[in-house]
């Protein structure tokens, strides 16, 4: 069995887990990442899970995270999985579509508006 994340899922994920890790709650993350899969995909995949309970798995592999970063979290759903015979794949995240990125955004226009504020007083 094959599933692939698609970059909104990454996204949503990495935006759950930033959250997680500032309010140091998982319940959220938890629901968010049971959510990113079809239910369709969690059935399948709660055939081939030892414990037989898709939410159970779940919360061991976010017992046995760190609870820093979405790569290692992956990582250890990935391996997971893999021993259930499912192949997990999901498109990576770059730098630049981080959670972030609005703000970067908003840093680089406050930037130029002050690049232009200094060109007007050189004036």
């Amino acid at each position: 069995m094959e599933i692939f994340l698609n970059k909104r899922a990454m996204q949503r994920l990495q935006l759950s887990v930033a959250d997680a890790v500032e309010d140091g709650e998982i319940d959220a993350l938890r629901e968010d990442l049971v959510s990113v899969f079809s239910d369709d995909d969690i059935e399948e995949m709660e055939r081939r899970i030892d414990s037989g309970d898709f939410y159970d798995f779940i919360s061991e592999i976010l017992d046995e995270w760190s609870g820093e970063e979405l790569d290692e979290l992956m990582e250890l759903l990935e391996t997971q999985l893999t021993d259930a015979n499912v192949d997990l794949k999901y498109t990576a995240l770059e730098k630049k579509d981080s959670a972030d990125s609005n703000d970067d955004e908003e840093d680089n226009e406050d930037e130029e508006e002050l690049v232009v504020e200094d060109d007007d007083d050189d004036d």
